[in-house]
């Protein structure tokens, strides 16, 4: 775990709320954008990855509203988020930079690219974009998932971060403690539920059955920025036949999958996923 720059969060007063982030390094900028799930945040995504991207890019670790750490916002998690990055980028000067995405964060770059294109000048994934092709739908890890949000404890936490990894060593005691004071978080809790809880997920099924939008995975054809989809070979939260459709739609997607890795890539496969990410940024 790499706490070098532990004490790197700031803060931005905006028009709706506060953001908070991380920000390390210099040079051209690099936007991190976290998944979902209990006890998640930005920095415990990327602090071991910031360090070595922070040596060629100015980083900006964001933290969406509604997970504990940023001012929460009304409206659905996944919409708030995409906002967000768009206000975040705004207050910055940002005009355009490269987007890394984990699961729900790389939800959130796709639909960037494809409805704000001219700010995402490069966009990686780690895993979650995509529909299910052959696996069942929801994943066993959303499942487990689903389980926890419905109703929390400590024992189907450590069932939900036993189904993220591969190496079931890293979950550890503090990893789990670690998670469990951020999950029942109230905001947390709240953004759980409209993502993941049982009324939820049917609702969003009968949206879906009655609804002419198409989904967002049937619009990857427009991501115009270059892309690299990440993904951990023995991911059970988004198994890796999803990445069939974004590298087939996306016109320029490359793929790199990862062994012996679950759903967290850049914790898991971390050296490797750098030298990726780092490979893919430098062209």
């Amino acid at each position: 775990m790499d706490v070098t720059y532990e004490n790197s969060k700031r803060e931005l007063q905006t028009d709706n709320g506060v953001l908070r982030y991380h920000e390390a390094g210099s040079g051209p900028p690099l936007i991190l954008l976290h998944g979902s799930g209990p006890g998640v945040t930005g920095w415990r995504n990327y602090r071991g990855n910031i360090g070595v991207f922070a040596e060629s890019h100015h980083c900006y670790v964001l933290e969406f509203p509604g997970f504990g750490v940023s001012d929460a916002v009304e409206g659905h998690p996944v919409l708030t988020a995409g906002s967000s990055v768009i206000r975040f980028m705004d207050a910055l000067g940002i005009e355009s930079a490269p987007i890394v995405g984990n699961s729900m964060g790389g939800v959130v770059g796709v639909n960037l690219a494809i409805k704000k294109p001219e700010r995402v000048a490069k966009l990686v994934t780690i895993g979650g974009v995509g529909p299910n092709v052959f696996s069942p739908s929801p994943s066993e890890g959303l499942r487990l998932l689903q389980e926890f949000t419905d109703a929390p404890d400590r024992d189907k936490l450590i069932r939900w971060l036993t189904g993220m990894v591969y190496d079931r060593d890293l979950i550890t005691d503090e990893l789990i403690e670690e998670r469990w004071e951020a999950a029942i978080n109230p905001d947390a809790q709240e953004t759980a539920q409209m993502m993941y809880g049982s009324a939820a997920f049917e609702m969003q099924q009968q949206f879906m059955a009655a609804s002419d939008t198409p989904p967002y995975w049937s619009m990857m054809h427009k991501v115009t920025c270059p892309t690299l989809l990440t993904w951990g070979r023995d991911d059970r939260v988004s198994p890796p036949d999803m990445a069939m459709v974004p590298m087939r739609l996306i016109p320029d997607a490359e793929l790199h999958v990862f062994p012996k890795c679950g759903h967290w890539v850049m914790i898991e496969a971390k050296n490797a996923f750098e030298g990726a990410v780092l490979d893919f940024l430098s062209r």
